[in-house]
């Protein structure tokens, strides 16, 4: 397990952004919470939606919102039950949810085989299993009987609900997405392939910016602060770590949710 998880964490020695820039900061009033990649944790994320609203409610009053930088679904065993607890939490605040590369592939499966295929080996089974789909149903299925599976048994809520997140959100100094940025190009000219999917090329890029940007989608082993870049994906589905960050003015500070067997463990 632990070769599995090491395999998965950004490469060391990465070049990191000059620390003289002036401090990005949110507008006034305002504060931001952004949730790395939760990958069907859903004990992980109930788990921050009560961390994150306890300290919210422990400072001053503002308009809050509550980032979800995408890749809800895959590998962990609830992925339905985490689509079900962020529609239901955004009933109570404002949320905004990012689209991540394993929602683009959940999507695409439904009439792709060839994407269905890649899904299927990158934790969909799991995504599939967490709704009415028994293991018995979905052993012997061929893929175009699958696809017939999900559109029966998958609710249409959820699926509009996937196909409605956004692929960047700007608030201030701050851009939210859920890979990263390519270098060269405006925010405006980004490819939603890039934002979805972008690794090594914008991670490695040294490029002074106005801004910084929150992502997920590259697991490293503690999130990585930066001026102009902050990742937060800590590999929830196999560290039992999910971790988010708060934002308020030029302050930031990280709120982490910890599974108890992983705690125990550590």
């Amino acid at each position: 397990m632990l070769k599995r998880i090491r395999n998965l964490f950004a490469p060391q020695g990465t070049p990191k952004p000059a620390t003289s820039a002036p401090p990005t900061s949110v507008p006034a009033n305002q504060r931001v919470y952004a949730i790395g990649d939760i990958h069907g944790r859903l004990d992980l994320f109930d788990m921050i939606i009560a961390k994150i609203d306890e300290d919210d409610a422990a400072r001053a009053p503002a308009e809050t919102t509550v980032i979800l930088l995408g890749d809800l679904v895959d590998r962990g065993p609830d992925s339905a039950g985490v689509i079900a607890a962020a529609r239901d939490w955004a009933r109570r605040r404002r949320l905004r949810f990012l689209a991540g590369n394993h929602e683009e592939m959940f999507l695409a499966s439904f009439t792709d085989e060839a994407t269905l295929r890649h899904f299927l080996r990158h934790g969909g089974r799991e995504t599939l299993l967490s709704y009415p789909i028994t293991p018995e149903e979905y052993g012997p299925v061929t893929l175009e009987e699958l696809q017939a599976l999900m559109h029966e048994r998958i609710p249409d809520d959820d699926i509009a609900f996937l196909r409605g997140m956004e692929d960047l959100i700007r608030i201030g100094d701050y851009v939210f997405v859920h890979a990263g940025i390519r270098a060269g190009n405006a925010l405006e000219d980004q490819s939603i392939a890039d934002l979805r999917w972008i690794r090594g090329e914008f991670l490695d890029d040294p490029t002074p910016r106005d801004f910084a940007v929150v992502h997920g989608h590259t697991i490293t082993a503690e999130p990585e602060l930066h001026p102009h870049r902050i990742g937060i994906d800590t590999g929830a589905f196999a560290s039992g770590r999910l971790t988010a960050i708060g934002l308020e003015g030029a302050d930031r500070w990280l709120v982490v949710a910890q599974g108890a067997d992983e705690a125990e463990a550590a």
